[in-house]
This record gives structure tokens, sequence and C-alpha cells, in this order.
């Protein structure tokens, strides 16, 4: 019954959700990635007069974005989706995360971080890596003073990463490797993309040809982004796809043991049942 409850069996093994998807924070989920992405992606359908195009906009952005991101945390814990023992590994690999964030990133790109995020949504299921996400930049944030408007769009775009991890189709062994360091090097370059689109309509002092213009037709000023991207990040997003890829191909096979491992142990979902002590009388 408990198998039944967790996952599904499939042939390359059982799917585990530490933080399982019930309806409320399904909906809750769906919402926050509609809104994330109309907050990503607005540059490129906003009309001239939208009023949308000055920096004043991104502090009002930022208020509604973080509410609704903490709705999906409280919609688990008051639906039961996740217990204590989700919460303590959760605590652990977010305690992790943003110790490795501050190791790479400034100077290169690469941020180990994302690793952990993406074998953390594969080993223990979309939910778990979504929420993995953002809790790991948060706390990150919060140790390197990295708070700011931008927060809530790394937050997402991080949470985003570890979700698609979760969602990778069911694969073991070296097929299983090949496919983390394909999502490794896509996701690095996506991130970087995702959060270039954020900050590309507040830049100011760019040539016309990269810079964002209100209004234009999506298909020149999505011209114009790509160009952006291409001479002000691609440096730094390279690395960090190149350093996932590495990693991963490394780290993958163990450190997907291990978590599984502590799953299983953990019983994520099982219901707890408390037997009463026999008394010294009745044995």
């Amino acid at each position: 019954m408990a198998d039944r409850q967790r996952g599904r069996r499939r042939p390359g093994g059982r799917r585990v959700s530490a933080i399982r998807l019930r309806g409320r924070s399904t909906l809750a989920l769906a919402l926050v990635s509609v809104v994330g992405l109309v907050a990503f992606g607005w540059p490129l359908f906003a009309a001239a007069h939208s009023g949308l195009g000055h920096s004043g906009d991104a502090p009002w952005l930022f208020a509604v974005l973080l509410p609704l991101l903490l709705v999906v945390v409280l919609a688990e814990v008051s639906d039961g989706g996740i217990d204590a023992k989700a919460v303590a590994l959760l605590g652990v690999l977010a305690a992790v995360g943003a110790v490795l964030r501050p190791l790479g990133g400034g100077v290169t790109g690469f941020q180990p971080m994302f690793v952990l995020l993406i074998l953390g949504g594969r080993a223990l299921g979309p939910g778990f890596g979504f929420v993995l996400g953002m809790v790991t930049t948060f706390a990150s944030a919060l140790l390197t003073g990295g708070v700011g408007p931008w927060l809530p769009f790394q937050m997402l775009g991080a949470a985003w990463v570890g979700l698609g991890a979760g969602l990778l189709p069911p694969l073991r062994g070296r097929a299983e490797t090949w496919l983390l360091v394909g999502y490794g090097a896509a996701s690095g370059i996506a991130y970087g993309f995702l959060l270039n689109l954020w900050s590309w309509p507040f830049t100011t002092g760019l040539s016309s040809s990269v810079s964002f213009v209100p209004g234009d037709p999506l298909v020149a000023n999505l011209g114009r982004f790509l160009a952006y991207c291409l001479v002000t990040s691609l440096g730094f997003d390279i690395p960090r796809a190149i350093g996932n890829m590495a990693l991963l191909a490394v780290t993958s096979g163990p450190l997907l043991r291990a978590l599984r491992r502590a799953s299983r142990r953990a019983a994520f979902g099982d219901p707890v049942v408390f037997v009463p002590a026999r008394l010294e009388g009745e044995r």
C-alpha cells in the first residue's frame, strides 16, 4: 500500500517523492511558474507605452513573487505532503548548497550548487527539487549578502532547475549519467539566459544593437536579447555548463546512490504507527 501511495514502478526503478505534489501544492507551483514566466518574459511582449520599461517596477515584482514562492512551502506543510524527515533532509542539502554557491560564481560563472540541485531533484522528486532550489538560493543570498530585487528571480530559476531534473525520464546506469550531463549543460545555459532576461531592460549605456526597445516587434527584441547574451554573459554561462557536465559525469553515480539509499531508509510517505509498549506482566 505504501509503495502505491508514494510512486509507480517503472522500468528504470521506483520514483521517490520526498515532497509529494498534491492538488493544492501543484496549483500553487503552477501559479508561481506562470507568474514567473510573465515576470521574465514581459520585455519581449510589452507594448511601447505599457509603463513596464523602467527600473521602478522591479521591487513590485519582488513583492509579488516572493509571497507566491512561500505559498508552495506553506501549501506542502498544510497539505501533509512534507514530513519531518523530508524537512530534515531539505535543511541539510540546502545548507550544503548555500555553502557551495560562493565557491564558484564571480570569476568563472560556475556554481557547484546547481549540481546538488540537479541530483536532489533527480533522486528525491520534482517537488523536492523545486523547494530545494528555492530554499538553497535564499539561504545562500543571506550568507553572501546577495538580497535584492533579483533574488526571487534567482530563486525561481534555481527551483525550475531542480524541478526539471525530477521530471526527466526514468533511466539507470550510464544512460542516466549521460542524461544528467546533458541536462546540466542545458540548464546551465538556460539559467544564465533567464537571469539576463530579467536584467536586460534595466541595463543602461548599451549600444542600440543590444539594448531593449519597448514596443519593438518580438523578433527584433529577441535578436537584440540574444546579442546581449552573447556579448555580456555567455562567457559565464558556458563555464557554468561545462562545470555542471564535468561534476555530474564524475559524481552523479555515487551521489545518486547515497541519496537513494537515504530515501529508502527514510521511507518518505510511510505512515508512522505507534505501538503501545507491553507491560512486564504481559510477556
